[in-house]
């Protein structure tokens, strides 16, 4: 079989309800021919869909500054009874009637939520316990403590109120199982609830209006069209300031030795201040950071991309 070149950078995948997060990876990995270094970003359960990041090549190495970023969820919240598995999928274990439960209630009961709170995680979940992912134990009818652990929700709105359906909007960091809070809300709330749906709206900088169909991505014209909608490895640093090196500062920063940058950007820097550099021409090199303990940008991570990137220079956003 003949090997396609390899390429770098981020997909912005959108994940239809069905597959698994590995599954759409596969789909991926068949469609572009690329079968080494890949790989992507936030695991999402196969009901739920949305923005699912897939990284090629040396994007690898960039992709827990994805993993490690805010995600945003539109949450179908079904109240009245609890599942297993805290989603659609479970099986019933407890029903209550929702008829009296107005918005001005949900609210209250959202507002625990608000902000840093311990979690339970859900035992449907890749979570290991003694060597043993929570699920396979859950399949085989083992219960087991689950350490709650921190996680935090920056906003939740309420979107719809539908009896007995919510719709809510989240905004929230790692770790924090939208499962969880249905289920936990329904709690709260005295009558029960699990996961109906969810759509991931946003991963870090990759946003769900800009997310591409697996579908599109087979009818893009030409052997490689698929790899027009890839973003350029440095895509997801942009929140970096950004320097520029001539060729000697190159050639070190290969070699992975520090360099000296001219006064007027060092004298900006705060201390292990990550940056992105470029060369002259525009190629995404390393990040950097500066060490002014020793008047020097110490390389964090280097690449090897022969492109020019359309970040290059480019200031950091927000």
């Amino acid at each position: 079989m003949e090997t396609k070149k390899a390429v770098n950078g981020f997909l912005n995948l959108y994940k239809e309800p069905g597959p698994t997060s590995m599954d759409a990876v596969r789909q991926v990995k068949r469609l572009s021919g690329q079968r080494k270094r890949v790989g992507h970003g936030g695991t999402l359960d196969p009901i739920a869909e949305g923005v699912l990041p897939i990284c090629f090549g040396q994007a690898t190495r960039l992709m827990d500054y994805v993993t490690c970023s805010a995600r945003s969820y539109r949450m179908d919240v079904r109240l009245g009874a609890a599942t297993t598995t805290y989603d659609r999928e479970g099986e019933v274990v407890r029903t209550a009637d929702p008829s009296h439960i107005d918005r001005e209630a949900v609210e209250a009961a959202l507002e625990p939520f608000r902000g840093e709170f311990q979690q339970i995680p859900p035992m449907y979940s890749a979570l290991k316990v003694g060597g043993k992912r929570l699920y396979d134990l859950a399949r085989s009818g083992i219960e087991v403590e689950r350490k709650p652990r921190t996680v935090i929700i920056s906003r939740i709105e309420i979107v719809e109120v539908n009896l007995p359906s919510l719709v809510i909007d989240v905004d929230c960091g790692r770790g924090a199982y939208m499962r969880s809070l249905a289920h936990d809300l329904g709690e709260a709330l005295g009558c029960g609830a699990y996961l109906e749906g969810l759509v991931r709206l946003r991963s870090g900088p990759f946003l769900v209006e800009g997310a591409v169909r697996l579908e599109t991505l087979l009818d893009a014209a030409g052997e490689n069209g698929w790899a027009s909608h890839l973003e350029p490895p440095d895509f997801v640093l942009l929140h970096m300031k950004s320097v520029t090196v001539g060729e000697a500062a190159e050639r070190y920063l290969r070699n992975g030795h520090p360099v000296k940058l001219p006064p007027h950007l060092s004298a900006y820097a705060g201390y292990m201040e990550r940056y992105r550099a470029y060369s002259e021409d525009g190629r995404f090199l390393a990040v950097v950071r500066y060490e002014r303990s020793r008047n020097e940008w110490q390389p964090n991570k280097v690449f090897t991309v022969h492109t020019p990137s359309p970040y290059a220079g480019t200031p950091a956003r927000e």
